[in-house]
């Protein structure tokens, strides 16, 4: 059986129907929960020989770990860390891409109960200095490539406190500069004696800066429950299945990682491939799932609008049984163009660094709608909440907000524990019993969620409350538009006009007889009055380095511009 039936009883197929899925999901957790020890030695010990992860570098390079694979090496990286001095509750920073080493890195770190800072390898040296600083990061791991190790050094300065320095690559023939500990010699002579549990499941395992889109990240952090709050993620959305390769793109920096590259696929009893790539593309990725027969995926909106770009058809993609999505809203036409080139759906997901997946269209009984979010996820009592917190009926927008209070079962697992060192921010959106997500949609008469924006997004026109995801996902079903972000711009008469800031596809150009065709495009689709009365060309949108869309930014460039 699939090792998450150990902590929820029973297998994922013997829920007859969604609400009784809904009312009989329960997890069972032992207080000294540690996912290493609970999991991973468990699936090394039962089939030791099971392909774990499948990882195939830049160029072409392949390798495969079992689970006994990534259980010795996760103890020698404990052994590792303790030999540099780490003790339980110190923080490691680890900005590794998609290299091979992470998993065992990880898995030791929760080993011997130190805490996990997942970072991306985009990261630059001011980047380096708000984080090293905002927390008391004791060692930084981190690749050779991508500059990663020339942005720290010019970050060494101004850091109140320097961290050990860490370096992995040697064995691939990278140097390593003075100063830093080579990690692949460290772990060759770390021996694989067992590390203690030390850990209760309450403590903290992993902090992680969130890639928000408004003010600087926040530092979530997560207990050792955290990985047992993906069961739904990667057992029941995903679909992974016994003896299946799924794989989730991601950089290992976010916790999208952890979402799709870890936890929940191997409870499932799946493997995971990781591909290495330095530069995304979409015909790359689609001989990926031909050649090592991918049978689960899950990319963001914005990968998939790459994807349906090219001729589906000239790939061989019948290996895939089941596809998902996540991290922003899906918009229709990419739905519908993946479905006819692939005949598969795309099963939407909806949560946030401080959560695991709390809403989504992901089970047999529960067909996607076009645009929607879903269903609360099991474990999870979301509302749609007015600016003081009541519930409000459907088809009126407001805060999407979840329920921790006692009465109701408390917490869900999975869900964060607060902001590391910011109690007044942490207060500020969990207070009441409830948690602010910050993100607006309304609930249809059935309970369907359908997102609207964030809460700074939604664009108040001539009386109107216009969220800018319908409006984007009209224009995106226009052959010209590739990307697309709706924001509001002052305006004496309205208060704010609809600004479309559109970049073009190949062979397209933007002439005034477009912006035309696209205006009436919009009023002819949806309610008029949400039409763009003002369209931009650009070559490309301001994104975080996590690659959502920064619509701050260009409203605050049109209010600077306007004033």
């Amino acid at each position: 059986m699939p090792l998450y039936e150990k902590f929820t009883g029973r297998h994922r197929d013997d829920y007859a129907t969604l609400d009784d899925l809904q009312k009989n999901y329960k997890l069972s957790v032992p207080d000294n929960f540690n996912f290493a020890f609970d999991c991973l030695d468990v699936m090394a010990a039962e089939t030791p020989d099971k392909v774990a992860l499948l990882w195939v570098s830049n160029d072409g390079e392949e390798k495969r770990f079992t689970f006994e694979d990534i259980r010795r090496l996760s103890v020698k990286a404990a052994n590792f860390f303790i030999a540099q001095g780490i003790k339980k509750g110190d923080m490691v920073k680890i900005t590794m891409s998609n290299d091979w080493r992470f998993w065992s890195v990880l898995m030791g770190l929760h080993r011997m109960g130190a805490v996990s800072v997942p970072a991306t390898y985009m990261l630059t040296t001011k980047d380096f200095v708000y984080r090293m600083n905002s927390a008391p990061i004791k060692m930084l791991l981190t690749t050779p490539r991508f500059n990663v190790v020339e942005s720290m050094e010019k970050a060494l300065p101004e850091l109140s406190s320097v961290p050990k320095l860490a370096l992995f690559g040697s064995s691939e023939g990278f140097d390593v500069p003075d100063g830093w500990i080579d990690f692949d010699k460290g772990m060759e002579s770390a021996p694989e004696t067992p590390v203690e549990r030390s850990t209760v499941k309450t403590d903290m395992m992993l902090m992680a800066f969130s890639s928000g889109t408004t003010g600087y990240p926040k530092m979530v952090w997560h207990d050792f429950t955290y990985p047992l709050g993906h069961i739904m993620t990667g057992c029941f959305w995903h679909r992974c299945e016994e003896g299946g390769l799924h794989y989730t793109i991601a950089d290992t920096g976010w916790l999208k990682s952890l979402w799709g590259m870890m936890y929940s696929q191997w409870l499932s009893g799946s493997a995971v491939f990781a591909y290495d790539y330095v530069k995304f593309s979409a015909a790359d990725i689609l001989q990926k799932i031909e050649k090592y027969k991918i049978t689960t995926f899950c990319v963001p909106p914005t990968m998939y609008r790459f994807l349906i770009k090219e001729d589906l058809k000239k790939y061989d993609l019948s290996s895939m049984k089941h596809c998902v999505s996540a991290g922003e809203a899906l918009n229709p036409e990419v739905f519908k163009v993946w479905q006819a080139g692939t005949g598969l759906k795309i099963f939407e997901g909806f949560g946030q660094s401080e959560t695991t997946l709390c809403c989504w269209t992901g089970y047999p009984w529960m067909q996607p709608r076009l645009g929607s979010m879903g269903l609360p996820v099991p474990g999870y009592r979301m509302i749609i909440a007015d600016e003081n917190g009541n519930e409000v009926g459907p088809g009126i927008t407001g805060e999407i907000c979840i329920r921790t209070d006692e009465k109701g079962g408390g917490k869900p697992f999975g869900m964060f524990s607060g902001y590391f060192l910011d109690d007044e921010m942490t207060e500020k959106v969990w207070h009441d019993g409830l948690y602010h997500t910050g993100d607006t949609a309304y609930k249809d008469e059935v309970g369907f969620y359908w997102y609207v924006g964030r809460t700074d997004d939604v664009i108040k026109s001539s009386g109107y409350r216009i969220g800018p995801f319908e409006v984007e996902s009209v224009l995106l079903e226009h052959p010209a538009v590739t990307e697309c972000a709706v924001t509001g711009v002052p305006d004496p008469e309205r208060g704010y006009a609809v600004k479309a800031t559109i970049v073009l596809s190949q062979g397209y150009a933007g002439t005034p007889e477009l912006t035309k065709e696209l205006q009436t495009h919009v009023k002819k689709t949806t309610a008029p009055y949400k039409y763009p009365r003002i369209v931009e060309y650009v070559d490309a949108l301001p994104k975080t380095i996590s690659g959502k869309i920064r619509r701050l930014e260009i409203r605050k460039r049109d209010e600077s511009t306007s004033s």
